[in-house]
């Protein structure tokens, strides 16, 4: 909300709103008694007894409402408080209840309810107050208040108290919960931060410098714009604004906004008719962390906030800037690459390894020469830190020193000097007559392209009655048909592999290329424009270590998957089979790459994916032995009962999340359980439930944890050249990874940092969660 426009009302309402806007009448209220409701259409909210808020239905967009406050009486409402504002619009059949259970609840045209406040006792009554609170009570008075569960928005004479947030919506428009948090902390502090990160230091791009000042300040906001922050014994340790200003006629708000900024709003009842910034908690713009996604950085055009892609990459999302960026080239190889800088930008450092006392040509060069890194960052203490993709929190600060180096193709530099100009002269005739024999050349291509054609048309005849389009929009997996793919495996004549989600069959493309053919069993009967939508999602993913998806096939009920074919099969195949194990350095890169892949799945792809079944037989080895994880994005598309030992849980025995068996929310950490008992397999060479061993051995978790608090890790290996202090580094990331709770398991980033011995290692706690992979 960079300014809220309302048109104009008549200015007699305004001089009784303000009239009622006062201290004297903020204890006035209407009574609204059980058994009353709401609709969109016919009565859609109950006002307070000045006119000037109301609590019910606001409208979203055409046909579609949401529930909270707002200030009433005006053509375009300003929304103060929303009720359950993560789920969608309701649409106008919607109804609201004050039920005779004493509850307010939103019934959907679903036929499903949803508690609008959550109370433990049952209200007898419910008012909306002059003063922008909405309150429920019973016999003993208040039970809840709006005042006291703020979403956005602080009014005169609220305040936010130790512990609360308050979260913007995503636009002006939509009011679910955005992309930043203002949180008055505990310690006395309050921090701005962006959402999704722990409330410490690093994180942090606002605060009141108020730490240590009391363990219940709150923040508060007077009828005269004083926003100021105050301790318990009524101490004001801080004002944000002095206050003072002109409460005739005036009303006051603070919101935090979509920007990540939060701001004092004045609105004039008695000229303009417009709400007006008092006071911004920054004027700078950029300084929200995570304004711009993963790969871009902020720069101010004219004040105005604008996000620029790393060199060498291109927008995820034309127009969503939250999207990200990603690069606009394949990274295959070491060689061929060039640097790009950037001057006075600063970002989040999460290096893997770092340069003391050196220069920037040489940090540049260390870059250059490391396959590892992505880019550095040349501090202006004369430090390197090497760091790995993707890069975030980026902006330009131009009174800052600090310069990152980003790796590119060397086709895209443009840093190189310009030719004399015998060179160009001389390039100028090697160009023409590359021209002439590139004319050629396609003349004899494009006869050939047509022949190749006409027979590939004769090849391979549609199904009758199969519409889908050859390819998808966008860049997108080939669509075939059926019988194509009866060819190409002559008949899904040879079997390679079989799973819960299908059979794999072995075949080739036109050209020769091997192919793996996979037939889905068990999926969901959605509609081919899903299915394509699904495939389009897993076939932008496009990282060295995920099986490439060629293409599909959606005949009615079939649907099939292409994939390049792994010639050297399943990491199953290689870790228990005894005549080809690995040895201690080869299962080492074969856990980062696996590593790497996951990640990638979850932090840096546009559409974040959840694997559900990290397991060996999805692990497939290429002709290089390099690891490449396959069937993700698969998790969306089967049923519950896709596998045979769990009904409703997807996933494998031995790998599945304890969460699973909760029916708790299952998140990105699901993935990260299921990697720890792989590693823990790879760092073995064993499978995690193992019945031929003895009964303290069968459970590969427990066996582990018991020789690591024993402190006989080198009972778990046979390999005579293991160093035993990278042993027991590896052993507590995978106890780490397999903790019972998932909040306590690291990010796929942070166990890629401990795998690289980046970042010390505590000791884990018993994982505590063996016997759930029982079920």
């Amino acid at each position: 909300m960079q300014r809220f426009r309302f048109h104009s009302i008549h200015s007699i309402l305004f001089f009784i709103l303000c009239a009622c806007f006062t201290a004297s009448a903020q204890n006035r209220h209407s009574n609204i008694s059980l058994g009353s409701s709401l609709s969109p259409t016919k009565n859609p909210s109950w006002p307070s007894p000045s006119g000037l808020y109301a609590f019910g239905f606001y409208q979203v967009s055409r046909g579609r409402y949401g529930v909270g406050v707002f200030m009433d009486g005006i053509p375009e409402k300003t929304v103060v408080w929303t009720a359950n504002r993560d789920d969608p619009p309701v649409f106008s059949n919607a109804t609201l209840f004050f039920n005779s259970e004493g509850r307010i609840v939103l019934r959907a045209t679903q036929g499903q309810d949803s508690v609008i406040a959550d109370v433990s006792n049952s209200a007898s009554s419910a008012s909306m107050l002059d003063s922008g609170n909405f309150v429920l009570y019973n016999s003993d008075g208040k039970i809840w208040e709006s005042f006291r569960n703020p979403t956005d928005t602080i009014l005169p004479t609220q305040r936010l108290s130790a512990g609360i947030e308050l979260f913007p919506g995503v636009s002006e428009t939509d009011h679910s919960t955005g992309r930043f948090r203002l949180k008055m902390q505990r310690d006395g502090n309050l921090v701005q931060y962006p959402t999704n990160t722990p409330d410490t230091a690093p994180y942090a791009y606002w605060a009141s410098g108020t730490y240590g000042k009391g363990d219940n300040v709150s923040l508060n906001l007077d009828v005269d714009g004083h926003l100021f922050l105050m301790n318990s014994t009524g101490i004001n340790i801080r004002n944000l604004t002095n206050g003072g200003y002109p409460t005739e006629g005036i009303l006051y708000l603070m919101k935090i906004e979509s920007d990540g900024i939060f701001r004092l709003y004045s609105y004039n009842l008695t000229r303009n008719n417009t709400w007006s910034m008092v006071w911004p908690s920054t004027s700078d713009r950029c300084d929200p962390k995570g304004l711009c996604g993963f790969n871009s950085y902020c720069v101010l055009n004219d004040q105005k906030p604008d996000c620029k892609c790393l060199p060498g990459f291109v927008p995820v999302s034309q127009g969503n800037f939250t999207s990200g960026c990603e690069r606009n080239f394949t990274a295959e190889s070491c060689s061929n690459k060039a640097i790009e800088e950037l001057e006075s930008t600063i970002w989040e450092d999460v290096s893997y390894s770092v340069l003391p006392e050196t220069t920037k040509e040489n940090c540049k060069q260390a870059c250059l020469a490391d396959c590892n890194c992505e880019a550095a960052l040349f501090l202006s203490d004369n430090q390197c830190n090497m760091q790995r993709l993707p890069l975030r929190f980026g902006r330009r600060k131009l009174s800052d020193s600090d310069t990152a180096f980003i790796k590119v193709e060397d086709g895209s530099f443009q840093g190189k000097t310009k030719p004399e100009k015998g060179e160009k002269d001389l390039r100028t005739a090697i160009i023409i007559l590359s021209c002439s024999f590139v004319a050629v050349i396609i003349l004899i291509l494009a006869t050939f392209g047509i022949l190749v054609y006409k027979y590939r048309s004769w090849s391979y005849k549609r199904i009758p009655g199969n519409s889908s389009v050859r390819y998808c929009e966008d860049i997108a997996p080939l669509s075939f048909s059926y019988a194509e793919l009866e060819k190409m495996t002559d008949g899904f004549k040879q079997e390679v592999g079989r799973g819960a989600s299908g059979t794999v069959y072995k075949g080739s493309m036109l050209d020769g290329q091997f192919i793996a053919v996979k037939r889905l069993e068990k999926v969901l009967a959605e509609s081919e424009r899903e299915f394509q939508t699904e495939m389009k999602v897993i076939g932008r993913t496009h990282h060295r270590n995920l099986v490439r998806l060629l293409g599909y096939c959606f005949d009615e009920s079939i649907k099939v998957l292409v994939y390049e074919y792994m010639s050297n099969g399943s990491l199953a195949d290689v870790l228990f089979n005894p005549e080809n194990k690995p040895c201690w350095v080869e299962r080492m890169r074969i856990a980062g790459d696996i590593a790497r892949g996951i990640l990638y799945l979850h932090d840096e792809c546009e559409t974040q994916i959840i694997h559900c079944d990290i397991k060996p037989q999805n692990i497939l080895m290429d002709d290089t032995r390099c690891a490449k994880i396959s069937d993700f994005g698969l998790a969306k598309l089967m049923k519950p009962d896709q596998t045979k030992t769990f009904t409703g849980i997807r996933g494998t025995r031995g790998y599945v999340a304890p969460e699973w068996h909760r029916n708790l929310p299952i998140t990105v950490k699901a993935d990260v359980y299921s990697f720890g008992v792989l590693f823990l397999e790879i760092l073995c060479l064993r499978r995690c439930l193992d019945q031929s061993l003895s009964e303290d051995q069968v459970i590969l978790e427990e066996w582990v944890y018991q020789c690591f608090e024993a402190g006989k890790l080198s009972l778990l290996v046979e390999d005579e050249d293991v160093d035993q202090k990278q042993l027991e580094r590896m052993i507590k990331v995978a106890l780490w990874c397999i903790l019972d709770e998932p909040s306590l398991r690291p990010s796929m980033k942070k166990v890629l940092l401990m795998l690289e011995g980046t970042v010390e290692i505590p000791i884990p706690p018993n994982p505590a969660s063996f016997l759930s992979c029982l079920g």
